[in-house]
């Protein structure tokens, strides 16, 4: 194992053996990469929609669980998940991260899990527990625990494999642009098109992995097949170009962005494809170094829930045969049973600071684009990383413009997540709030020299 700093004889060698275009960075950390095959072997129910109802029926590429593992500055490495999944929650990671902390020095500010939100991939206990409208199948729920539980034993090994790649690398990053996110709910409305990348070169020069974030729903197929949707052939175009590489794919604040245009499997490969280029372009381009993880914090904060429905208006809502009268009838029975519905939800923002030249921020659920459009006008948009879908599943988190509008995003979305009723009107400025905690002021617009 690599302590942060390596020893001057390690460093002569890669001043003597890596490429002119690494030698002006003069700084290495210990990086490590894996990857682990996490395609079902059963029939499975797939997330995403709540119209398909049946076990999928049929692979078109596999899909996967990925880990970056990095030293920093600090006791501990820190560790970065990529899943193909459609919602992981809360529970999934926190007993990753639970495990890897018996077995590691990883502690939990320095584990993050991203999923690509691929409405193509098997549905996960604990993950939009009312989507399908109606109660999930003794037979299928068993198939959907056995996967949850095999997934978390996955996701623990290659953590674990990456943890013990790590060798002397550079860190380095560029920002690009691709152009298949829209708005989907306002056309010509706020999209993010930036495209930050992550390189990990060695010593030597070699590539040995790439990340990459993007803004925009996994969501160009509504198929029965498993698949990782444009993210998942993103990789693949990645991995064929640089074999010796693997590639990570997060989400920025797409959760009002879909890929346009959208539903067939060429356009899904297409979108992969554009993505790729545009790495391709950025790794021939200049990139600025970064250290490792220096600084990794995370806060728990309460987001309140508007007024909760009475139980007469349950009732009413109950009557419906559709989605909405089986979300009212999953709630009457907790009350029924003398349980009270919740009126806040937990949610946890991570941030990690990789010295004075990245803040990435990790935000769970499904997180509208007015969040990262926000974090680059209060923060240095150059030096800034958003990563939504991160930790876990709650729900749509709205802005206050969208809380406003309502819409899908804005409330009714939370028949699906099991959620009793929409958030308040203060979730944003709660949000920002905590994350003006956790970034250090160098990054706040105001105050930086850059």
């Amino acid at each position: 194992m690599f302590a942060s700093r390596i020893a001057p004889l390690a460093f002569a060698a890669f001043l003597l053996f890596a490429d002119n275009a690494f030698a002006q960075y003069n700084i290495l950390s210990p990086v490590g990469v894996a990857k682990i095959d996490i395609t079902p072997t059963e029939p499975i129910r797939l997330s995403g929609y709540g119209f398909r109802r049946e076990p999928h029926e049929g692979v078109i590429h596999p899909i996967w669980a990925k880990a970056l593992a990095i030293d920093s500055d600090e006791v501990g490495p820190a560790v970065l998940l990529m899943v193909d999944g459609t919602c992981i929650p809360e529970s999934v990671t926190n007993e990753v991260a639970r495990r890897l902390a018996e077995r590691t020095k990883v502690v939990p500010d320095k584990f993050a899990l991203s999923y690509t939100h691929t409405h193509t991939a098997p549905m996960v206990r604990g993950g939009l527990d009312t989507l399908f409208g109606e109660a999930v199948p003794a037979d299928h729920q068993a198939a959907i625990d056995r996967y949850t539980a095999t997934l978390i034993d996955k996701l623990e090994q290659v953590s674990l494999a990456a943890l013990a790649d790590r060798q002397p690398c550079h860190l380095s990053w560029a920002v690009g642009n691709v152009d298949f996110a829209a708005n989907r709910r306002t056309p010509g409305g706020p999209v993010d098109h930036s495209l930050p990348v992550m390189f990990v070169h060695n010593f030597k020069g070699e590539l040995r992995a790439i990340v990459a974030n993007y803004a925009c729903h996994c969501t160009t197929l509504d198929n029965n097949l498993i698949s990782g949707d444009w993210a998942g052939y993103a990789q693949i175009h990645i991995e064929r170009a640089h074999p010796e590489a693997i590639a990570l794919i997060t989400i920025g604040c797409g959760a009002d962005s879909n890929p346009d245009p959208r539903r067939t499997l060429e356009l899904a490969e297409q979108h992969g494809r554009s993505l790729a280029a545009e790495v391709e372009r950025l790794l021939k381009a200049d990139h600025q170094p970064i250290l490792g993880v220096v600084s990794a914090k995370r806060e728990r904060i309460q987001l309140a829930f508007d007024t909760l429905p009475t139980r007469e208006e349950w009732k009413s809502r109950a009557k419906q045969q559709d989605a909405v009268g089986y979300h009212a009838r999953v709630q009457l029975s907790r009350l029924d049973a003398g349980q009270s519905l919740p009126t806040e939800l937990g949610y946890t923002i991570q941030t990690w600071t990789f010295g004075d030249n990245l803040a990435m921020v990790f935000l769970p659920g499904e997180v509208v684009v007015d969040y990262e459009i926000r974090l680059k006008r209060e923060f240095d948009a150059q030096r800034i990383w958003v990563n939504a879908y991160s930790n876990d599943a709650p729900c749509y988190i709205p802005s206050r413009r969208i809380w406003e509008e309502g819409g899908y995003e804005g409330a009714s979305a939370m028949t699906y997540y099991d959620r009793p009723t929409r958030l308040t009107a203060d979730t944003e400025e709660r949000i920002f709030a905590a994350i003006h905690r956790l970034l250090p002021e160098s990054f706040r617009v105001q105050s930086s020299s850059k």
